[in-house]
């Protein structure tokens, strides 16, 4: 007869190889984030241009994601899907924007989707715009302080009258 110890040293590797390998799974699994205002399909196809108005599409589909301050009224409903991997750079997998415009009337003047496919890529500019003024370093800054700031009442302090500062009566 085996003893219990000696038959659980010999399960003991099996067991911990099941482990990793499903913390390795596990770890594998895309982590997915939704975001956003996606209205249902069926809210969608009842929004009528022409004949809906603000309230109407207020109580279809919510609230907007934002509402263009500038030109005609324009509501704006976006959302997206990300899915990231473990360490890795999260990836939009789908985005959609539902834009409903309105005319001056408040009645629904047009509507259209429009998806990640529609987006473009936004080339970052690396460079800094400069600015007036010195960069000045601690050291810097600490003794160009010195002699600035003067005792209350001998002149020269940030009051710049020479007495104490005045207390607001």
């Amino acid at each position: 007869m085996i003893p219990a110890s000696l038959h659980m040293k010999n399960r003991l590797p099996a067991i911990l190889a099941a482990a990793a390998l499903g913390l390795a799974a596990q770890a594998c699994t895309p982590n997915v984030d939704m975001r956003g205002n996606l209205p249902h399909a069926d809210l969608l196809s009842q929004v009528a241009v022409g004949k809906s108005t603000r309230d109407d599409v207020l109580v279809l589909l919510g609230s907007p994601s934002t509402v263009n301050s500038y030109g005609e009224e324009t509501w704006n409903y976006i959302s997206s899907r990300t899915e990231s991997v473990a360490f890795f750079a999260p990836e939009t997998k789908e985005r959609k924007v539902i834009t409903v415009v309105f005319n001056r009337a408040g009645v629904v003047k047009d509507m259209s989707t429009k998806g990640l496919e529609d987006g473009k890529e936004l080339q970052v500019v690396e460079r800094e715009t400069p600015s007036a003024g010195k960069e000045l370093n601690l050291l810097q800054q600490m003794v160009g302080n010195v002699g600035r700031f003067s005792k209350e009442g001998s002149g020269g302090g940030m009051g710049g009258h020479g007495g104490p500062m005045p207390t607001g009566r």
